[in-house]
């Protein structure tokens, strides 16, 4: 067991067993097209170790948002065929989200959906922090247990928190600071020092004094950032940044608009979208001296290339360097796949907002679960 949680071994024989598996094929689509199968390619381990034991494997997952509504762009069919190519022998069920139940943790979705089954493992290790049918459901009925991914996950993450490798360097980016508080308070706990880059910096520039000019700004969170700034650990903020000119937009380089160096302090229809050299070399300093990485959220508009310089260097900051590097999810494992160190960091993690929630509460609904499990 790891954390409480049973893992694949603790099932016993599968020899003959039915097992349902719960998946994260949550994966990006461009006309119907996968552009990147990591999630699938992560569950491999699970389902071939229940294959090679003789198990029946049923394989559920979600995909995007269909509000409880059957709708063909969000079919699981090209996921369905890409794991026919990596794992031949298991079904793969429709979305499970078109069933409305699903995300209210409906009752009768949950006894529906593991009827026929012997067994359940979740390694849905992105999914975990949802309280749905399919993740906090089964284990009270079935036998259960954490696949692979899911208990790796664990192990790296918890190790973060509890027994980091010193100096541990968080760096978070991101457009809101609201959005990332709760972990970056949890964060200054245990880390010795905070990079925060993105749209969150402008908010913590504000709480310094300084002129954001038209950057991403919450203006109710001001207070907050003075607060964390002046608390006893570093939080390392941009020195300069590239900045956006008036008529300029995002993704339209042809829209006008000039793109310009600047300080912190910016003039009124300029917008920071990317932290500045000055600031990479410095970032790239402290990330250097770290025995540990945390690597959450962009440093600005990183899908504009434009601006993604400072995404850039920071992401090949942390693969070169000597630390135990964990790249959190999301946004930060499309950039360090983009750049082309996904394969050079030591973790790259499959759940943005599980990592984060994980990190921040050191427990997850899926996990709490598992805990509880029926009894085999």
């Amino acid at each position: 067991m790891i954390f409480g949680v049973p893992e694949l071994e603790d099932l016993g024989d599968v020899t003959g067993k039915s097992v349902l598996v719960r998946v994260d094929f949550n994966v990006p689509l461009a006309d119907g097209v996968i552009t990147d199968d990591l999630r699938i390619r992560a569950a491999v381990p699970t389902l071939n170790w229940l294959l090679e034991r003789g198990a029946r494997v049923t394989a559920c997952s979600h995909l995007g948002r269909p509000k409880g509504q059957v709708a063909s762009e969000y079919s699981l069919e090209p996921a369905r065929a890409r794991l026919a190519e990596l794992v031949p022998g298991v079904e793969l069920l429709e979305n499970l989200r078109f069933d409305p139940g699903e995300e209210a943790n409906s009752p009768e979705t949950v006894v529906k959906l593991i009827q026929g089954h012997d067994l359940y493992v979740n390694d849905a290790f992105g999914a975990s922090h949802r309280s749905h049918a399919s993740i906090v459901g089964p284990p009270a009925h079935l036998p259960s247990a954490a696949g692979r991914l899911l208990a790796n996950e664990v192990a790296v993450l918890l190790g973060l928190r509890d027994r980091p490798r010193r100096p541990f360097v968080a760096i978070m980016g991101g457009a809101k600071v609201s959005d990332k508080l709760a972990v970056i308070e949890s964060l200054l706990d245990v880390v010795d020092a905070l990079i925060v880059g993105g749209g969150m910096a402008f908010t913590f520039l504000a709480a310094r004094g300084h002129s954001v000019g038209s950057s991403l700004l919450e203006e109710d969170m001001i207070e907050t950032c003075a607060r964390l700034l002046d608390g006893p650990k570093p939080i390392h903020l941009p020195e300069d940044v590239t900045a956006l000119g008036p008529g300029g937009r995002l993704f339209e380089p042809g829209a006008g608009g000039e793109v310009r160096q600047a300080g912190v302090d910016l003039p009124d229809g300029w917008m920071g979208v990317d932290i500045g050299p000055g600031t990479a070399a410095v970032f790239g300093d402290v990330i250097a001296e770290a025995g540990t990485v945390l690597w959450n959220g962009p440093m600005g508009v990183f899908e504009d290339p434009r601006f993604e310089a400072g995404t850039r260097f920071v992401a090949q900051a942390v693969a070169e360097s000597r630390a135990f590097s964990v790249v959190g999810g999301g946004d930060s494992a499309a950039a360090a796949k983009q750049f082309g160190v996904d394969d050079d960091v030591d973790h790259v993690s499959t759940g943005g907002g599980a990592s984060l929630e994980l990190l921040e509460e050191g427990d997850l609904p899926g996990l709490a679960a598992l805990r509880s499990a029926a009894a085999g």
